[in-house]
Parts: C-alpha cells; structure tokens; sequence
C-alpha cells in the first residue's frame, strides 16, 4: 500500500484492482483449458477413427452416436457439429500440444502420431501451432 493511508477507498480499491487482474486470469485460463479440451477430444475421435476396435460398427453415425452418448453423461459442448469442428481443429494442429509450457503438458496424454494423408485444403493453410498458442493468449 505504499505510503498512502490505508483508507476505506484505499481498500476499495485494492480489492477492485485484484478483482479485475484475477478475473482476467481466469478468462484466460478457461479459455485455454477449453481450447486443449477441444484439440484432446478431436485427437481422441481421430485415433478411434484409425485404432478403434469398434470403428467398424460405428463408420458414418459416429460423430451422431458419440453426441448422443455424451449428453447422456451431461458433458456439454459435444453436439455432433461440434465434435466435428474439434475432429478439424486436431487435423489442422496435429501438434499444438508440444507448443505449450511444460508446466501445462503434465496432465495431458501424449499426441497420437497423426497420419499424413491430408483429406482437405484447408489442413494444407495451416498455422504454426506456437504462433497460434500465442495468439490465443493475447486475445485475452
């Protein structure tokens, strides 16, 4: 608090002051964490997709029977789309993961070697997964 009197504005102030950095952090945290979240389920849908025992039985109804099965379990922000869109970000990224501090890498499994066919154009307009990490911590 420095020189100034430890007022009741002072306090205000204090207690506004880590509201607002705190809060900041923590947007930002979620957003990351939301954002691994995402690339971990497409890694896991593209590895059940080229391993699954029972990929087979599944084929064209599985981004539908996974979304349906996920909702029963409550998890949200899994509809068939989005499960899609996650498929696509882990495509276009196959390697975010290795851009992040250690501290972060941890608790993550490790990334599944990505096969090297290129299904669309847009996976060939990547961007360099650091410069894409960096990014998404400036924008918040």
């Amino acid at each position: 608090m420095g020189s100034k009197s430890f007022t009741f504005n002072v306090l205000i102030e204090a207690i506004r002051d880590i509201h607002h950095s705190l809060s900041a952090q923590t947007a930002k945290a979620v957003n990351i964490s939301l954002t691994l979240r995402n690339w971990l389920i497409g890694m896991y849908v593209a590895d059940f997709q080229l391993r699954g025992v029972e990929r087979a039985k599944y084929g064209e109804n599985l981004f539908t029977e996974l979304s349906r099965e996920l909702k029963k379990q409550k998890i949200s922000g899994c509809g068939r789309r989005q499960l899609y869109n996650y498929l696509a970000f882990y495509r276009a990224y196959p390697h975010f993961v290795r851009t992040l501090p250690a501290q972060l890498k941890t608790p993550l499994p490790a990334p599944k070697q990505q096969s090297k066919k290129v299904r669309t154009p847009s996976a060939q307009l990547q961007l360099d997964p650091g410069k894409l990490l960096s990014h998404l911590l400036q924008s918040f």
